[in-house]
């Protein structure tokens, strides 16, 4: 089902602990992705402009700088811009999901997920 996916790169930013484990354990043990992790907006800049991932997963409600707000400070990076952004939000509503596809991103995954299935979420997004 999916191609070239062996050496992918995700940067999961999320203030949620818990979140970050579970998506870093379901993608190393389905696809032995590198994931690495940001507690915050800034941080998740910083991580994102040293490391240049394949993919951001990118929480929406996060204090002090959410996710819309942190989408916009890599959009305006020249060395983050090009990264594919998928918001991960608890929020389902179909006029949420237009408003995130409406600033930019390339995907929405909607919590709670399947950490196993996250993947291949993922790559169907993205078409990998």
């Amino acid at each position: 089902m999916m191609t070239d996916t062996a050496s992918k790169t995700v940067l999961i930013i999320d203030d949620e602990t818990t979140i970050q484990m579970v998506v870093q354990y379901g993608l190393q043990l389905a696809v032995d992705w590198t994931v690495w992790t940001a507690s915050s907006g800034l941080e998740g800049v910083q991580v994102a402009q040293a490391q240049q991932p394949d993919v951001i997963l990118l929480d929406v409600m996060m204090p002090e700088m959410d996710g819309i707000a942190t989408f916009q400070a890599l959009q305006a990076n020249p060395r983050t811009c090009s990264i594919p952004v998928i918001f991960l939000t608890a929020n389902a509503h179909t006029a949420d999901h237009w408003r995130s596809q409406s600033v930019g991103v390339t995907g929405v995954i909607t919590k709670p997920f399947n950490s196993l299935h996250l993947a291949d979420r993922i790559s169907s997004i993205l078409k990998w």
